[in-house]
């Protein structure tokens, strides 16, 4: 894809522009949304994602549209894992629940800053280094392996990073919350709120998702306009999925399966790409292999989508068993 220079700055505009309106309505009335509020929301921003998906179609057909829409169901289910970590640090904080949009806000803004970093890097990486394909998709295999024997996300716990550590340190920190505030003055001195070091959190904490959900969507598009959007049509309707399916978060047992058969789907892929395009000379004496198969992009979508759906469909089929189960027991 050849994007000029006008789109990314029109794509950063636009983005700009509508996170500013996000955060001034929730500025505005700080509430907990309701089931209807949070279900128009993610319903807008999924139709935004279609319709930027349908636009590429029309601008450069339907490859790159179909890497767009590869890359953005990829990117969207891995964040859907992120809820479970953010459901613990808010508990772990003690957020009033009508704060925690403007901590998911803040925290997605810090997220898709850094994430940009991540994605110039990677990006600048592999079009220099073939090889880096290797090391991408062998961790993406290794992550799903480690994902499958973890089974369910059970961690009950938020353990507090080193970022978060040295800010608690470093800080002057009030024990309390002063409503949405990051800081306040007490006793004549400005003190910062755990407001601050709530965000700092979800922000931070994405990074470390990042690290298996960026090479992911490498391997599905080389393009880093289309790596870019993805993640943030991905990470945009995030904070209104959070109150829509928190309670169901818990029924999705086989989440992590699912996940984990998308991210070892992705990484022997990457490493086929990479045979294919193999430049390494200790493997094939630095010849490409011409004989590794190449999966299109329709077939990876179809498998994604697929995988998520049995998954999806099997976990809440087992979770209603079990509901039923329990409650004969009980009587």
């Amino acid at each position: 894809m050849n994007i000029p220079t006008w789109v990314w700055i029109a794509t950063m505009v636009g983005l700009a522009a509508l996170l500013l309106f996000d955060l001034a309505v929730v500025g505005r009335r700080p509430h907990e949304p309701s089931i209807r509020e949070s279900t128009l929301w993610v319903v807008f921003y999924v139709g935004l994602a279609v319709v930027f998906g349908l636009g590429i179609f029309a601008a450069s057909g339907p490859k790159y549209a179909g890497e767009f829409f590869a890359g953005w169901v990829t990117e969207y289910s891995l964040s859907v894992d992120n809820l479970f970590v953010f459901v613990l640090i808010m508990a772990n904080f003690a957020v009033p629940r009508i704060y925690q949009q403007k901590v998911l806000l803040v925290g997605i803004v810090i997220a898709l800053i850094m994430r940009g970093a991540f994605i110039a890097a990677g990006a600048a990486l592999i079009e220099k280094f073939v090889w880096v394909f290797y090391f991408f998709g062998l961790f993406l295999v290794f992550t799903a392996i480690k994902l499958a024997k973890g089974g369910e996300t059970d961690d009950d716990e938020f353990k507090e990073n080193v970022l978060i550590r040295w800010t608690r340190k470093v800080l002057p920190v009030t024990k309390e919350y002063h409503g949405a505030d990051l800081t306040t003055r007490i006793k004549g001195k400005k003190m910062f709120t755990p407001m601050l070091v709530v965000m700092i959190a979800i922000g931070t904490t994405d990074l470390i998702f990042a690290l298996d959900s960026i090479p992911a969507i490498f391997g599905l598009t080389k393009e880093p306009y289309l790596v870019f959007t993805a993640n943030v049509f991905a990470l945009m309707g995030l904070r209104q999925l959070y109150f829509l399916i928190g309670g169901l978060l818990d029924r999705l047992i086989y989440l992590s399966i699912g996940l984990s058969v998308v991210l070892g789907f992705i990484g022997v892929k990457l490493v086929m790409e990479a045979l294919a395009e193999n430049n390494l000379p200790f493997i094939n004496g630095g010849e490409k292999i011409s004989w590794v198969p190449h999966i299109p992009i329709w077939l990876s979508l179809l498998i994604i989508l697929g995988t998520l759906v049995v998954t999806t469909v099997l976990s809440l089929a087992k979770s209603s068993r079990d509901r039923k189960r329990d409650l004969r027991a009980a009587s």
